[in-house]
Protein backbone atom coordinates (compact mmCIF):
# COMPACT_ATOMS: atom_id res chain seq x y z
CA UNK A 1 0.00 0.00 0.00
CA UNK A 2 1.32 3.44 -0.91
CA UNK A 3 2.48 5.62 1.98
CA UNK A 4 0.86 9.04 2.40
CA UNK A 5 3.16 11.73 3.75
CA UNK A 6 2.33 13.82 6.81
CA UNK A 7 2.12 17.07 4.80
CA UNK A 8 -0.50 15.46 2.57
CA UNK A 9 -2.34 14.19 5.63
CA UNK A 10 -2.52 17.66 7.12
CA UNK A 11 -3.53 19.22 3.83
CA UNK A 12 -6.28 16.67 3.38
CA UNK A 13 -7.55 17.38 6.89
CA UNK A 14 -8.00 21.05 6.13
CA UNK A 15 -9.63 20.38 2.77
CA UNK A 16 -12.06 17.70 3.79
CA UNK A 17 -13.61 19.60 6.64
CA UNK A 18 -14.86 22.09 4.10
CA UNK A 19 -16.68 19.18 2.48
CA UNK A 20 -18.38 18.57 5.82
CA UNK A 21 -19.80 22.11 5.77
CA UNK A 22 -23.51 22.27 5.20
CA UNK A 23 -24.24 18.52 5.41
CA UNK A 24 -25.63 18.85 8.90
CA UNK A 25 -27.56 22.02 8.30
CA UNK A 26 -28.75 21.59 4.75
CA UNK A 27 -31.30 18.99 5.73
CA UNK A 28 -32.90 21.12 8.44
CA UNK A 29 -35.62 23.66 7.86
CA UNK A 30 -34.75 25.53 11.04
CA UNK A 31 -31.56 27.12 9.71
CA UNK A 32 -31.70 30.86 10.22
CA UNK A 33 -29.65 33.74 8.87
CA UNK A 34 -28.52 36.73 10.91
CA UNK A 35 -27.38 39.91 9.17
CA UNK A 36 -24.14 41.09 10.75
CA UNK A 37 -21.90 44.05 9.99
CA UNK A 38 -18.12 43.92 9.72
CA UNK A 39 -17.59 47.67 9.82
CA UNK A 40 -17.93 48.21 6.09
CA UNK A 41 -20.61 45.85 4.82
CA UNK A 42 -23.36 43.50 5.93
CA UNK A 43 -23.27 39.74 5.43
CA UNK A 44 -25.30 36.78 6.67
CA UNK A 45 -24.26 34.16 9.20
CA UNK A 46 -26.14 30.86 9.17
CA UNK A 47 -27.09 29.50 12.57
CA UNK A 48 -29.38 27.12 14.42
CA UNK A 49 -31.24 28.22 17.53
CA UNK A 50 -32.69 25.44 19.67
CA UNK A 51 -34.02 25.13 23.20
CA UNK A 52 -34.63 27.63 25.96
CA UNK A 53 -32.67 28.75 28.98
CA UNK A 54 -29.21 30.25 29.32
CA UNK A 55 -27.63 30.78 25.87
CA UNK A 56 -24.70 28.66 24.73
CA UNK A 57 -22.96 29.65 21.48
CA UNK A 58 -20.95 26.93 19.71
CA UNK A 59 -18.15 28.01 17.34
CA UNK A 60 -16.54 25.43 15.06
CA UNK A 61 -12.96 25.06 13.90
CA UNK A 62 -11.06 25.63 10.66
CA UNK A 63 -12.84 24.35 7.58
CA UNK A 64 -15.75 22.92 9.57
CA UNK A 65 -19.31 24.07 10.26
CA UNK A 66 -22.12 23.51 12.74
CA UNK A 67 -21.99 19.87 11.67
CA UNK A 68 -19.20 19.30 14.16
CA UNK A 69 -21.66 19.87 17.04
CA UNK A 70 -24.23 17.31 15.84
CA UNK A 71 -23.85 15.21 19.01
CA UNK A 72 -23.39 18.06 21.48
CA UNK A 73 -26.25 20.34 20.45
CA UNK A 74 -29.21 18.03 21.25
CA UNK A 75 -27.66 16.96 24.56
CA UNK A 76 -27.28 20.56 25.75
CA UNK A 77 -30.79 21.42 24.61
CA UNK A 78 -32.13 18.43 26.54
CA UNK A 79 -30.25 19.70 29.59
CA UNK A 80 -32.18 22.98 29.49
CA UNK A 81 -30.00 25.35 27.49
CA UNK A 82 -30.64 27.57 24.51
CA UNK A 83 -28.02 26.41 22.02
CA UNK A 84 -26.92 28.48 19.06
CA UNK A 85 -24.57 26.81 16.57
CA UNK A 86 -23.05 29.36 14.20
CA UNK A 87 -21.29 28.90 10.89
CA UNK A 88 -18.39 31.33 10.85
CA UNK A 89 -17.96 33.65 7.89
CA UNK A 90 -16.75 31.68 4.90
CA UNK A 91 -17.86 28.27 6.18
CA UNK A 92 -20.96 26.11 6.16
CA UNK A 93 -23.99 28.02 4.91
CA UNK A 94 -22.74 31.47 5.88
CA UNK A 95 -21.74 34.08 3.31
CA UNK A 96 -18.30 33.67 1.74
CA UNK A 97 -17.30 37.08 0.42
CA UNK A 98 -14.16 37.32 -1.69
CA UNK A 99 -12.38 39.68 0.69
CA UNK A 100 -9.38 39.30 2.97
CA UNK A 101 -11.11 39.72 6.34
CA UNK A 102 -10.83 36.19 7.73
CA UNK A 103 -8.69 36.56 10.86
CA UNK A 104 -9.89 35.55 14.34
CA UNK A 105 -10.39 39.26 15.02
CA UNK A 106 -12.55 39.72 11.92
CA UNK A 107 -14.64 36.72 12.96
CA UNK A 108 -14.91 38.05 16.53
CA UNK A 109 -16.37 41.34 15.23
CA UNK A 110 -19.11 39.40 13.45
CA UNK A 111 -19.91 37.16 16.42
CA UNK A 112 -20.04 40.23 18.65
CA UNK A 113 -22.58 41.81 16.30
CA UNK A 114 -24.47 38.50 16.18
CA UNK A 115 -24.79 38.55 19.98
CA UNK A 116 -25.98 42.16 19.89
CA UNK A 117 -28.57 41.56 17.18
CA UNK A 118 -30.06 38.60 19.04
CA UNK A 119 -29.98 40.50 22.33
CA UNK A 120 -28.08 37.73 24.12
CA UNK A 121 -26.73 38.12 27.63
CA UNK A 122 -25.07 35.78 30.14
CA UNK A 123 -23.60 33.83 27.24
CA UNK A 124 -21.47 30.71 27.54
CA UNK A 125 -19.10 30.83 24.58
CA UNK A 126 -17.75 27.50 23.34
CA UNK A 127 -14.99 27.43 20.75
CA UNK A 128 -13.18 24.55 19.11
CA UNK A 129 -9.78 25.06 17.44
CA UNK A 130 -10.13 28.21 15.26
CA UNK A 131 -13.44 28.90 17.00
CA UNK A 132 -11.59 28.93 20.31
CA UNK A 133 -9.29 31.63 18.99
CA UNK A 134 -12.34 33.64 17.98
CA UNK A 135 -13.84 33.11 21.45
CA UNK A 136 -10.65 34.34 23.13
CA UNK A 137 -10.50 37.42 20.90
CA UNK A 138 -14.14 38.21 21.68
CA UNK A 139 -13.65 37.69 25.41
CA UNK A 140 -10.79 40.22 25.30
CA UNK A 141 -12.87 42.80 23.42
CA UNK A 142 -11.76 46.38 24.06
CA UNK A 143 -15.32 47.40 24.95
CA UNK A 144 -15.98 46.33 28.58
CA UNK A 145 -19.74 46.33 28.01
CA UNK A 146 -19.35 43.76 25.23
CA UNK A 147 -17.05 41.66 27.42
CA UNK A 148 -19.74 41.56 30.12
CA UNK A 149 -22.09 39.63 27.82
CA UNK A 150 -19.80 36.58 28.10
CA UNK A 151 -20.20 34.92 31.49
CA UNK A 152 -18.39 31.61 30.87
CA UNK A 153 -15.88 30.26 28.39
CA UNK A 154 -15.22 26.74 27.10
CA UNK A 155 -12.16 26.17 24.92
CA UNK A 156 -11.64 22.87 23.10
CA UNK A 157 -8.26 22.04 21.48
CA UNK A 158 -8.02 25.71 20.65
CA UNK A 159 -5.76 28.10 18.79
CA UNK A 160 -4.10 30.17 21.52
CA UNK A 161 -0.40 30.87 20.96
CA UNK A 162 2.08 31.44 18.18
CA UNK A 163 3.28 28.01 17.14
CA UNK A 164 4.73 26.16 14.20
CA UNK A 165 2.26 26.32 11.34
CA UNK A 166 1.50 22.90 9.80
CA UNK A 167 2.85 22.47 6.28
CA UNK A 168 -0.70 22.21 5.00
CA UNK A 169 -1.37 25.78 6.05
CA UNK A 170 1.78 26.96 4.31
CA UNK A 171 0.59 25.21 1.15
CA UNK A 172 -2.79 26.93 1.35
CA UNK A 173 -1.08 30.25 2.08
CA UNK A 174 1.05 30.05 -1.07
CA UNK A 175 -0.39 31.91 -4.09
CA UNK A 176 -1.53 29.65 -6.95
CA UNK A 177 -0.35 26.48 -5.20
CA UNK A 178 -3.04 26.83 -2.52
CA UNK A 179 -5.78 27.00 -5.14
CA UNK A 180 -4.38 24.18 -7.23
CA UNK A 181 -3.76 21.94 -4.23
CA UNK A 182 -7.45 21.75 -3.36
CA UNK A 183 -8.13 20.21 -6.79
CA UNK A 184 -5.21 17.81 -7.19
CA UNK A 185 -6.05 15.08 -4.64
CA UNK A 186 -9.19 12.98 -5.34
CA UNK A 187 -11.82 13.89 -2.80
CA UNK A 188 -12.46 10.34 -1.56
CA UNK A 189 -8.72 10.07 -0.81
CA UNK A 190 -8.79 13.45 0.96
CA UNK A 191 -11.71 12.35 3.08
CA UNK A 192 -10.36 8.95 4.10
CA UNK A 193 -6.88 10.24 4.92
CA UNK A 194 -8.25 13.26 6.79
CA UNK A 195 -10.47 11.10 8.98
CA UNK A 196 -7.52 8.87 9.79
CA UNK A 197 -5.61 11.91 10.99
CA UNK A 198 -8.47 13.61 12.81
CA UNK A 199 -9.56 10.48 14.66
CA UNK A 200 -7.35 8.60 17.08
CA UNK A 201 -9.51 5.48 16.65
CA UNK A 202 -10.05 4.89 12.93
CA UNK A 203 -12.73 2.29 13.62
CA UNK A 204 -15.09 5.12 14.57
CA UNK A 205 -15.72 6.12 10.99
CA UNK A 206 -16.89 3.94 8.11
CA UNK A 207 -16.78 3.90 4.33
CA UNK A 208 -20.33 5.20 4.45
CA UNK A 209 -19.00 8.23 6.29
CA UNK A 210 -16.27 8.64 3.67
CA UNK A 211 -18.81 8.60 0.85
CA UNK A 212 -21.12 10.99 2.66
CA UNK A 213 -18.36 13.50 3.35
CA UNK A 214 -16.69 13.28 -0.06
CA UNK A 215 -18.73 16.03 -1.70
CA UNK A 216 -16.63 18.07 -4.12
CA UNK A 217 -15.54 21.55 -3.15
CA UNK A 218 -17.49 23.33 -5.87
CA UNK A 219 -17.95 26.63 -4.10
CA UNK A 220 -15.27 29.11 -5.12
CA UNK A 221 -16.08 31.13 -2.02
CA UNK A 222 -15.27 28.16 0.23
CA UNK A 223 -11.82 27.71 -1.27
CA UNK A 224 -11.18 31.44 -0.99
CA UNK A 225 -12.27 31.44 2.67
CA UNK A 226 -10.01 28.51 3.53
CA UNK A 227 -6.98 30.08 1.86
CA UNK A 228 -7.54 33.46 3.49
CA UNK A 229 -8.15 31.88 6.90
CA UNK A 230 -5.00 29.76 6.57
CA UNK A 231 -2.98 32.84 5.70
CA UNK A 232 -4.22 34.59 8.84
CA UNK A 233 -4.50 31.64 11.23
CA UNK A 234 -1.58 33.00 13.28
CA UNK A 235 -2.00 36.80 13.30
CA UNK A 236 1.08 38.90 13.90
CA UNK A 237 -0.27 40.27 17.19
CA UNK A 238 -1.17 36.85 18.62
CA UNK A 239 1.73 37.03 21.13
CA UNK A 240 0.33 40.34 22.37
CA UNK A 241 -3.15 38.84 22.65
CA UNK A 242 -1.86 35.79 24.53
CA UNK A 243 -0.23 37.99 27.15
CA UNK A 244 -3.72 39.22 28.02
CA UNK A 245 -5.13 35.77 28.82
CA UNK A 246 -4.23 36.29 32.47
CA UNK A 247 -6.77 39.15 32.58
CA UNK A 248 -9.69 36.81 31.78
CA UNK A 249 -11.47 36.28 35.11
CA UNK A 250 -14.64 34.50 34.01
CA UNK A 251 -14.95 30.75 34.72
CA UNK A 252 -13.27 28.82 31.92
CA UNK A 253 -13.17 25.14 31.02
CA UNK A 254 -10.30 23.97 28.83
CA UNK A 255 -10.74 20.57 27.14
CA UNK A 256 -8.03 18.76 25.19
CA UNK A 257 -7.59 15.41 23.47
CA UNK A 258 -4.66 13.34 24.64
CA UNK A 259 -3.61 12.47 21.07
CA UNK A 260 -4.14 15.80 19.31
CA UNK A 261 -1.64 16.06 16.44
CA UNK A 262 -2.89 19.44 15.24
CA UNK A 263 -2.64 21.48 18.46
CA UNK A 264 -0.77 19.42 21.02
CA UNK A 265 -1.86 19.07 24.67
CA UNK A 266 1.01 21.15 26.05
CA UNK A 267 -0.72 24.18 24.50
CA UNK A 268 -3.75 23.46 26.66
CA UNK A 269 -1.61 23.17 29.77
CA UNK A 270 0.05 26.49 29.02
CA UNK A 271 -3.34 28.11 28.50
CA UNK A 272 -4.57 26.70 31.81
CA UNK A 273 -1.56 28.15 33.62
CA UNK A 274 -2.13 31.56 32.02
CA UNK A 275 -5.85 31.72 32.85
CA UNK A 276 -6.36 32.13 36.61
CA UNK A 277 -9.96 30.90 36.76
CA UNK A 278 -9.72 27.85 34.50
CA UNK A 279 -10.10 24.10 34.79
CA UNK A 280 -8.16 21.76 32.49
CA UNK A 281 -9.54 18.39 31.45
CA UNK A 282 -8.08 15.80 29.12
CA UNK A 283 -10.21 13.35 27.14
CA UNK A 284 -8.53 10.04 26.42
CA UNK A 285 -8.30 8.16 23.16
CA UNK A 286 -9.16 11.00 20.81
CA UNK A 287 -7.44 13.21 18.27
CA UNK A 288 -8.40 16.79 17.43
CA UNK A 289 -12.20 16.41 17.54
CA UNK A 290 -13.43 15.30 20.98
CA UNK A 291 -16.97 16.49 20.23
CA UNK A 292 -17.08 13.99 17.36
CA UNK A 293 -14.80 11.13 18.41
CA UNK A 294 -15.65 11.07 22.13
CA UNK A 295 -18.98 12.93 22.26
CA UNK A 296 -20.23 11.39 25.51
CA UNK A 297 -17.11 12.36 27.44
CA UNK A 298 -17.24 15.82 25.91
CA UNK A 299 -20.92 16.25 26.76
CA UNK A 300 -20.32 15.07 30.31
CA UNK A 301 -17.62 17.69 30.86
CA UNK A 302 -19.70 20.45 29.28
CA UNK A 303 -22.78 19.65 31.33
CA UNK A 304 -20.86 19.43 34.59
CA UNK A 305 -19.29 22.84 33.94
CA UNK A 306 -22.59 24.44 32.91
CA UNK A 307 -24.26 23.25 36.13
CA UNK A 308 -21.82 25.17 38.31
Amino acid sequence: MRTVTKPLLLMCLTLVFAAFSGIYQSGHADVRYAPVHDGTKTLKLAYRDSGTGSPVILLHGFGASSYTWRHVEPALVAAGHRVLTVDLKGFGLSDKPLDENYSIFDQAVLISDFIDRLGLRNVTLVGHSLGGGVALALTLHDDPQKRKRISRLILIDTVAYAQNIPIAFNILRTPVIGKLGSRLVPLDVQTRVALRLAYYDNSKFSETDVKRYADPLKDKGSRHAMIQTARQIMPENLPELSRRYKTIKIPTLIIWCDHDKVIKPHIGLRLHKDMPNSDFRVIGNCGHLPQEEQPQDTIRLLQAFLKK
